[in-house]
């Protein structure tokens, strides 16, 4: 099956675009590597799939991997440029499109609103005439928990309203769920979103409390604890996460007239208490944490718990790693990513 993952030098795209490899799959990986966080971070993961970063930084010219030689080709490029992606398209002649590809971040929308227009309204219209125009057997893509915004029925589950967002960013994923049913009903593109819930693990955002709490923790620096602590999140492990985004790709949707369209939330259908995870941290690091307890920030909201029956009784999804392990894999990555790249500068 040959796939393209946007997205690719991102987080979750990073290691879909891994596991597509490893099975087998032809995968074209793009992404426009802005400087949201660290691009280090990004050409490191890139690095991993074999693509040297001097290859990586010229925009629009696919560049193939040293490791999965014939498999995967990276190409730097952004969804809003409306001459290349059709071209691309036309070209590669993929089956399936997994659209991981977004202006991330819920606080930064606070700033820099525009970036989530053209990122992920404009990028994600220019997706769809995509997956309309080249006979897309499937367009999975990113949506997200903060769809859910002021709702506090838990767990959060893909029926339940999600007409009072409160973020910008939120409103961009609400979005895009609505323009994929549109296309679905209007052209018969078969569409799957997921609402991702806060995911962590190797490799993770910067700008993510795991990474953070890490950081701080190990400088010896005060960690910011909003809303004094009374915080819960569905904190889900990567590998998880790929577990339930392959297996949702793998099983193509048949091209029909009737409407295809599905949400799905994809989490680890519990709530952890933020104190707990940070506590995990601590065991794991054996320090413990100076904490500067502050109000609940514009944009967040205080709990969030993924309802995953939807994906278990569809594609046998079953998250099943214990949240100690996953903080354990990801400060074990952390310490040996850091290290090594300060013996190297």
């Amino acid at each position: 099956m040959k796939i393209l993952v946007t997205g690719a030098a991102g987080f979750i795209g990073f290691h879909v675009a891994k596991r597509l490899l490893e099975a087998n799959h032809e995968v074209v990986g793009l992404d426009n590597i802005n400087d949201y966080y660290d691009v280090g971070l990004k050409y490191a993961r890139l690095n991993e799939l074999g693509i040297d970063q001097k290859d990586a930084e010229v925009f629009d010219s696919p560049c193939q991997s040293s490791i999965f030689v014939g498999k995967f080709k990276f190409v730097r490029s952004a969804l809003e440029n409306r001459e290349f992606l059709p071209t691309l398209f036309q070209k590669e002649k993929f089956d399936v499109v997994c659209n991981l590809a977004a202006q991330a971040g819920v606080r930064y929308s606070l700033e820099n609103p525009e970036a989530y227009i053209d990122s992920n309204i404009v990028g994600f219209l220019n997706i769809l005439e995509c997956c309309r125009h080249h006979e897309i057997k499937h367009l999975v893509y990113a949506s997200s928990s903060s769809v859910y915004g002021l709702n506090e029925k838990i767990p959060f589950e893909t029926t339940d309203s999600v007409d009072h967002p409160v973020s910008l960013y939120a409103a961009s994923k609400k979005s895009n769920e609505l323009m994929a049913h549109t296309y679905s009903h209007l052209f018969g593109v078969p569409t799957t979103g997921l609402r991702f819930f806060t995911v962590y693990g190797p490799w993770g955002r910067p700008d993510m409390a795991m990474f953070l709490f890490t950081e701080a923790i190990l400088k010896g620096e005060p960690i910011k604890v909003f809303n004094n602590g009374d915080m819960e999140r569905d904190f889900t492990y990567i590998d998880d996460i790929v577990e339930g985004v392959v297996r949702i790709i793998e099983k193509v949707k048949p091209v029909s007239k009737r409407l295809d369209y599905s949400v799905y939330n994809i989490g680890n259908n519990q709530s952890v208490k933020l104190m707990r995870f940070i506590e995990a941290i601590e065991h794991k690091l054996g320090t413990k944490a100076k904490k500067n307890l502050l109000p609940m920030q514009p944009g967040d909201v205080r709990r969030t718990w993924a309802n995953v029956e939807g994906l278990i009784k569809d594609y046998g999804y079953q998250p099943n790693t214990p949240i100690e392990e996953g903080i354990s894999a990801f400060i074990d990555w952390y310490q040996k990513y850091y290290e090594s790249d300060s013996q190297t500068t």
